[in-house]
């Protein structure tokens, strides 16, 4: 991680913290194409701390449309639960070709911040989330991400706190 704080140019979701007063500190990874061509964060760098970065998942509610599950990037997100707490009888992940066109995000770079920002998609945050001081969740580019307070990440998505692991 890096702490060159003012030689990063800000991303939006910097900005909307800024905007709203929110403090956080910026990170940035390293990052690698897997085997299907998408670009990936490496986290590993964390070690016993890589439960503290979260991932962004695209789901679509068979009632509600897009929404999003936030869980650490060490676990898998319940489709089953995602779909309970949102009013949902099912969810899938949203298809990758469209993933770009329905977010303004490509693999990789989603975030709840500007997802909400610009789309008010209901955000689901897994509840072990609030035990942690802060979490790393993308800032809006493949590799950068911001480490927020979790209880300041559900106030400026409006997000509603869940059980949403398998």
């Amino acid at each position: 991680m890096s702490k060159k704080k003012s030689k990063l140019e800000k991303t939006l979701v910097e900005k909307i913290l800024d905007r709203d007063k929110v403090p956080y500190r910026q990170a940035e990874f390293a990052t690698h194409k897997d085997s299907g061509g998408v670009t990936k964060m490496d986290t590993s760098i964390l070690n016993e701390n890589e439960h503290l970065v979260y991932k962004t998942l695209v789901c679509s509610g068979n009632k509600t449309g897009p929404l999003v599950g936030v869980v650490p990037v060490t676990e898998h997100l319940s489709m089953k639960k995602l779909a309970k707490n949102s009013g949902n009888k099912k969810c899938e992940m949203l298809p990758l070709k469209k993933l770009e066109k329905t977010t303004g995000y490509v693999h990789g770079a989603n975030t709840p911040i500007g997802i909400y920002f610009n789309h008010h998609f209901p955000i689901y945050l897994d509840a072990g989330m609030k035990n942690e001081e802060e979490v790393g969740v993308s800032s809006g580019k493949v590799g950068r991400s911001v480490f927020i307070k979790p209880a300041d990440l559900q106030k400026v998505t409006h997000a509603t706190f869940c059980d949403l692991l398998e």
